[in-house]
């Protein structure tokens, strides 16, 4: 043991098994001002790597498989440091980067992950070497308030209001989540205000509904059970063949609640559904909401790049009467993982998430309008996220951020057309934004194989790596997704693509019917 003032001898390379952990100098990667020479070298390496990986990058996905990957990274001692960042770079080539999905490639179609612009990325190295934590404000100082500026910006952008505010999060399933968090809590105020006998809180909380589209994300119905209330907590509401939320159905389950003696607590209303991109009649839904009485959330993560759209905003019309807002910039305003946020129009309920600590944010703080932003959140320790949307929009600005999604959007509508021409494909309902919902139709007398066929085409495409699409399942059946966010993304590799899912299908229905012949003749 070492005392003040006394050097400690280094412990013995044979002391134990990843002795060569101890062996290394700790203090020499510490980031300080005596190490920013091996920080300089060790993040130009880094993006050296990343630089020259994306330049060689010819498709999205090498087609490794989890059995191939895994024996290489469990092969990996953790108990002996290489000491060199150089040549954990090089390990690190064979175990992440050789195999990363890379969403930059312009045939990558398959979930809401986006190219990143370059100012995000240049904020996302410098937030992550100050390393503000963004809680309180003895931790953060302007990161506290570039945040809160970002939220007015975006609150504005919306419509919400004077009153409005919000804080950034680390998805929309955690925005979605907060929101009703506050919506529930406001349900049973006024649940128990307008009862005609004393309710407590825990007989509230079974009779609490959320209606939501049926269309809508997942995230609603993990929110209900997270929140403790009951299993038919969560009413799905019935969508038209456009997969929009129909308002007379909404309608009729707010009757219907009424009448049973339950309490609506909240209606989540979709701008940009994860499966068809569609947006919910926003201004009918508000309609519904207000003569009700409803707390009304629109979980916009995808389509809240109309916000900055120069030619399409008019497709969140609604949305400025809303209760409560999910964005994801990290999905329509090209920003990397994560960066969202939950807005409300009335700051104030957002007290339902605020607990003080006295070692960290006693009561008095607020008293003297110290701005703690853990004071708003369900976190506590949070990133700096906010500073790569800051960083886009002050050197691209709004206007650009939102043509690239216009550009998308637009691939989109021309994408649908072009399926609708194509007798070997079936296309579902055109989207009011970037998803293109397809699938292959094998020839007459084989219709049964479609779904077979379609799931094959996707497994097999992937595993060439020569493009990546997503699955889904409309009305039971499987069909194939293109989700457009990269503008590189042209007609001619969408074209390309779907060559590529009709050559895999076909094939799989040509092997299908050619062995079911041999099998039927002997029997």
């Amino acid at each position: 043991m070492s005392f003040q003032g006394q050097t400690a001898e280094p412990p013995s390379a044979e002391a134990a098994p990843g002795s060569a952990a101890r062996a290394v100098d700790g203090r020499a990667h510490l980031f300080n001002d005596r190490t920013v020479e091996g920080y300089r070298r060790s993040m130009a390496d880094g993006i050296d790597r990343v630089a020259t990986r994306i330049t060689r990058t010819t498709r999205p996905f090498s087609g490794i498989t989890p059995a191939a990957l895994a024996p290489e990274i469990a092969a990996v001692d953790l108990e002996r440091p290489l000491g060199d960042p150089a040549a954990a770079l090089d390990e690190l080539e064979d175990v992440y980067l050789r195999d990363a999905v890379y969403f930059h490639h312009p045939r990558y179609l398959a979930h809401l992950n986006c190219p990143v612009v370059i100012p995000a990325l240049l904020g996302e190295a410098v937030l992550t070497a100050v390393n503000s934590s963004l809680d309180t404000w003895d931790q953060s100082a302007g990161a506290t308030l570039i945040e809160r500026r970002l939220i007015d910006w975006t609150a504005q952008r919306i419509g919400l209001g004077q009153d409005a505010d919000g804080v950034f999060t680390s998805g929309g399933s955690q925005s979605n989540f907060q929101a009703l968090l506050l919506a529930r809590e406001e349900a049973c105020i006024l649940a128990a205000k307008n009862s005609r006998l004393p309710l407590e809180k825990h007989e509230i909380l079974p009779r609490l509904r959320i209606l939501a589209s049926a269309a809508g994300h997942f995230s609603v119905t993990k929110s209900a059970r997270m929140l403790g209330l009951g299993p038919d907590a969560v009413v799905l509401i019935e969508t038209g063949p456009d997969r929009r939320m129909r308002p007379q159905a909404l309608a009729r389950e707010i009757e219907r609640c009424r009448e049973q003696d339950l309490f609506a607590m909240a209606v989540v209303a979709t701008a940009g559904t994860t499966d068809f991109g569609t947006i919910d009649p926003l201004p009918a839904i508000a309609d519904q909401c207000e003569r009700a009485g409803l707390w009304l959330h629109v979980d916009a993560a995808y389509g809240c790049g109309l916000l900055a759209s120069p030619t399409r905003r008019h497709l969140l019309a609604g949305i400025e009467r809303a209760d409560s807002v999910t964005v994801d910039y990290h999905k329509s305003f090209f920003q990397p993982v994560s960066s969202s946020a939950v807005l409300v129009r009335d700051g104030a309920t957002l007290r339902h998430a605020t607990y003080y600590a006295d070692y960290l944010n006693p009561a008095r703080m607020a008293e003297q309008r110290i701005p703690n932003q853990v004071d708003k959140s369900i976190q506590t320790t949070r990133r700096f996220d906010a500073l790569k949307l800051w960083l886009t929009l002050r050197v691209m600005g709004a206007d650009a951020v939102g043509g690239l999604f216009d550009e998308v959007v637009q691939r989109a509508a021309d994408t649908w057309a072009m399926l609708t021409e194509d007798p070997r494909f079936e296309v579902v309902t055109k989207s009011q934004l970037s998803t293109v919902v397809f699938r292959y139709l094998p020839p007459a007398g084989a219709e049964e194989l479609a779904d077979a066929a379609n799931l094959y085409a996707r497994e097999a495409l992937a595993a060439s790596g020569e493009a990546v699409v997503a699955g889904t399942k409309v009305d039971g059946r499987h069909f194939l997704k293109f989700t457009l966010l990269n503008p590189e993304t042209s007609l001619e590799d969408i074209a390309h693509v779907l060559d590529l899912l009709a050559g895999h299908a076909g094939r799989y229905v040509h092997q299908q019917l050619t062995t079911a012949v041999p099998q039927r003749a002997a029997g």
